[in-house]
């Protein structure tokens, strides 16, 4: 617990135990002599949205950490007061009514609102039962980090299906794992929450996935290890992204990447982390059409690319490569609207340069994007059908990739292939 003796204040204790959390942002923002609009302009909301955050707490776990940050409110007192130090349920909101959010009930109608469909939609309900109150551990079956492995098995073979119905299961038994609180178990809580986060990012399930992934950084930050904190960093910038917050991803990938970089970059694991945040903060510049930027940060990347294995190791937590770093500039073009220059940063790829189903089935898409940009539907039908056999929920899970396919078939129907891959998909002509 903190040394500060404002936390350790009777006053501060009795908070905690009540899971006051608004009260204790209260607390470190008065001891400052800050009024809310203060806080607010810190953190970049309104006094308003202060205030009630300090009289009902709230859902937004990356709020929480700002103000907490913003008024010297340790990781450790917020991670008891939002009942995230221990083995009690997850749920945020300290008092006054329950979020919409946090209603399993309310939940699944939000869901089927939301046109959630076919043998996704059950496995989601119970990942969303889980992420409102921490299931009960199962018990020591396999320890916490061979199953987290074996769940990150499941995304690289693209089974989608198969590794939701897992998380429950697993979250379940990496929060059990932290009442140690050492910082190995935070940092496997950590992975175990991006992990959750990339799958229902690929999945277009972008909510749940920044509730995942504020949870990761969070316990990346209790850690206090680099790598996770990175690792959950990136994820929720990829979230920010799809949320239309492009500006707000840069702003926290860059961050970011500056403590990668101050870590001295003096093993594989800085190095691979320094290279995979330069890939992501250069494909999120472009996202923004900040041509100069993302093709600066390519460079780097480029440059850092020597120090990369050509085959990552088991369990990194960043599994980037040469071949990986040339897949991102691929993107990059594609973001810029530059199709040409990215099928010539990608001529030289090939599946047997990515270990994993999902990588190499990603190769495939993101050369198909290229090509359905130039206007080339032949190409694009092809590379979108190899991507198919790779790993099939890489075209038909994602919404983007759907999306191109969708195009291609009722715009060009009669390319061939176009009626294989409708068919795959379940796709008809309009």
């Amino acid at each position: 617990m903190s040394t500060d003796p404002l936390w350790r204040a009777p006053q501060a204790h009795a908070l905690m135990g009540r899971h006051q959390v608004g009260a204790l942002i209260r607390l470190g923002r008065t001891h400052r002599g800050w009024r809310q609009a203060d806080l607010g302009r810190r953190v970049g909301c309104s006094a308003s949205t202060i205030s009630r955050l300090e009289r009902h707490g709230t859902a937004d776990l990356g709020l929480l950490r700002r103000a907490a940050q913003q008024v010297g409110l340790p990781t450790d007192v917020l991670a008891v007061a939002v009942g995230l130090g221990g083995d009690a349920a997850t749920t945020v909101a300290a008092s006054g009514p329950r979020h919409a959010e946090e209603d399993p009930l309310r939940r699944r109608t939000l869901l089927a609102a939301a046109g959630a469909a076919g043998p996704l939609q059950l496995l989601l309900t119970g990942l969303d039962d889980a992420l409102a109150a921490v299931p009960a551990p199962l018990g020591p079956a396999a320890p916490v980090q061979l199953r987290l492995a074996r769940a990150q098995a499941l995304f690289d073979s693209g089974r989608h299906a198969q590794l939701l119905e897992a998380l429950p299961a697993l979250l379940a038994d990496a929060h059990a794992a932290i009442h140690t609180r050492s910082q190995a178990a935070y940092a496997t809580l950590s992975s175990c929450y991006s992990l959750a986060s990339r799958v229902l990012t690929k999945i277009g399930r972008y909510e749940r996935s920044r509730l995942t992934a504020d949870r990761a950084l969070t316990y990346a930050d209790l850690s206090g290890d680099p790598i996770a904190q990175a690792a959950a960093s990136r994820e929720l910038s990829i979230v920010l992204r799809h949320q239309d917050q492009p500006r707000a991803a840069q702003r926290l990938v860059e961050h970011s990447l500056a403590v990668v970089e101050r870590s001295g970059l003096a093993t594989q694991a800085q190095a691979m982390a320094y290279a995979q945040m330069l890939c992501t903060t250069a494909y999120t510049a472009a996202r923004t059409g900040d041509r100069d930027q993302a093709l600066s940060l390519m460079r780097e990347a480029g440059r850092a690319a020597w120090r990369l294995p050509e085959r990552p190791p088991a369990g990194a937590a960043f599994s980037i490569s040469p071949a990986a770093v040339t897949l991102y500039e691929v993107g990059v073009h594609w973001a810029l609207g530059d199709a040409g220059t990215a099928l010539q940063a990608g001529r030289a790829l090939h599946p047997g340069q990515f270990p994993t189903a999902e990588r190499r089935a990603r190769m495939h898409t993101d050369l198909a994007r290229a090509w359905w940009q130039w206007g080339k539907p032949q190409q694009t039908a092809d590379a979108l059908l190899e991507a198919l056999r790779v790993s099939p929920a890489e075209v038909r899970d994602r919404p983007a990739i759907r999306r191109v396919a969708d195009d291609l078939i009722n715009r060009r129907p009669h390319t061939v292939g176009a009626r294989e891959l409708a068919s795959a998909l379940g796709l008809r002509a309009r």
